[in-house]
Order: C-alpha cells, then sequence, then structure tokens
C-alpha cells in the first residue's frame, strides 16, 4: 500500500500554486492508494477559500483522500466550514492490514492542539478493536516537540495522556502536521512522521516544499521524504545526519 501525506498547503495568501502544480503531477505519478492531507489546507479559514482548496484536491488521482482541519482552517469560524466542504470518516479500514484513525486537535482561534480526554477515551476504545493490523494515527499538531522550531508551546497540550493511548494500544504510525518542518521519532514499534509544508510559501530554515511517501508492505513501514520538484530519500536520514545551521 502507497500512502501519500501532504499538509499545510495553506490556500491564500502564502500559497504557492506552481509548487502545488509540481506536487499533482508528481504524486499522480506515484499512483497513491491513499493521500493524507494533515491540515491547514486553508489559510485564513475563509469561504474563497475552502472552494478554492476543494476545487484543487480534485486534480489529485487516487482511491480516497482523508483530510484533517488544521488551526489556520479553524480561523474566521471556518470550522463551521470544514465539514461542509471536506466531510471525513475518523475510521478509515484501508485494507485487510492497514486501518487509519483521525484525530481533531484544532480548536477555534486556539493555535495550539488538544485532543480532549473523550476523544482520548474514543482513540483507545477503537485502537483496541484492531489488535492484528497496522495502526495508523493522523492529526494536524505535532504530538512531540521537533528540533530547530523555536520554544515550543504549540504541541498536543494533553500529549502525555494521547502517548499513553498510543503506546498502550499498539499504535504503529503517527502522522502530524503543523510545524512545516519534515522529522521523524522512531521509537521501534512507533513512529512518529511529522510532514513539512507541501505548498506554502512559510518554510522553515533550509528545507524546502516537502511531502511524506508511505510504504506499508507486510506490516512493515517505510517511510521517504520527496522535495516537491526535488529529490526523494529516506525519511530517517534527515534525522541520522541532523545538524544545525553553521556546524560542520
Amino acid at each position: 500500500m502507497l500512502i501519500v501525506q501532504i499538509s499545510d498547503l495553506h490556500v491564500g495568501s502564502q500559497f504557492l500554486q506552481n509548487k502545488f502544480d509540481q506536487l499533482v503531477d508528481e504524486v499522480n505519478h506515484l499512483n497513491p492508494d491513499v493521500i493524507v492531507v494533515t491540515g491547514d489546507l486553508t489559510n485564513e479559514g475563509l469561504m474563497q477559500e475552502y472552494e478554492e482548496c476543494k476545487t484543487l484536491l480534485k486534480k489529485f488521482n487516487t482511491k480516497k483522500i482523508i483530510t484533517i482541519s488544521g488551526n489556520h482552517d479553524y480561523r474566521n469560524t471556518g470550522y463551521l466550514l470544514f465539514k461542509k466542504f471536506f466531510p471525513f470518516e475518523a475510521i478509515n479500514e484501508l485494507s485487510d492490514d492497514v486501518v487509519l484513525v483521525t484525530l481533531g486537535t484544532a480548536r477555534p482561534d486556539r493555535n495550539e492542539g488538544e485532543v480532549g480526554y473523550r476523544q482520548n477515551l474514543w482513540l483507545e476504545r477503537t485502537m483496541k478493536k484492531y489488535k492484528d493490523k497496522v495502526k495508523i494515527l493522523a492529526m494536524h499538531h505535532h504530538l512531540i516537540a521537533i528540533p530547530d522550531t523555536g520554544s515550543d508551546q504549540l504541541t498536543v497540550v494533553d500529549a502525555g495522556d494521547v502517548l499513553r493511548t498510543i503506546l498502550d494500544t499498539k499504535v504503529d504510525l503517527v502522522l502530524c502536521g503543523h510545524k512545516h518542518r519534515p522529522w521523524e521519532w522512531n521509537f521501534g514499534k512507533l513512529m512518529v512522521v511529522n510532514a513539512g509544508t507541501a505548498t506554502s510559501e512559510r518554510v522553515r530554515g533550509l528545507f524546502e516544499n516537502t511531502y511524506n511517501i508511505i510504504t506499508v508492505s507486510n506490516k512493515s513501514i517505510h517511510v521517504e521524504l520527496k522535495i516537491v520538484g526535488g529529490k526523494r530519500m529516506k525519511l530517517d536520514d534527515i534525522v541520522t545526519n541532523y545538524h544545525q545551521f553553521g556546524e560542520e
């Protein structure tokens, strides 16, 4: 199974149309089974941004697109529009072996993320039903802080409770967006993968516009990073070869 994770499109004032056109060509060439958009589809949560984004996503050729709301999508009462333009199912049985579950972490007029007590209980009950499957969890906000993103106060505020649930129910992969910085935390059984921004001009540091390519085969997960219009590499190479700007 081939899954493409794109994130933080920011359709609106920060949107790069030329990057999106390249992205569509590349992703359609991959012919993925599923595309997961991990939040911030729009920049200000405005009606015209939602309308444009809905039209743009139709350019992808795939069996299924799963969309998750981000904090930018919830601005200006955009939370009232998201379900109208992007109706979604929280539980997605992608195959006999793979299930993808989404969490809503965005809250109106707040930048930090939150899962909440009720949704966390729901997550625990849900994941326990899929003991023998590869379990993927997708959300907008990053669950664990990422290097080179400053003093971090925008992670999921109840991340400890959510991590306990994730580990207890043996989730295999968590997909996050939000920080515009690709990264991977590999804890052996659990991988937490963050996507960069695919089409926004607000890239962080030396990074370019990127997206993630996830291959699931025989219950094994392999994640690659793809620069829009550029090279493809193992995401964990970013971690292994990490150094701060200015270091030799």
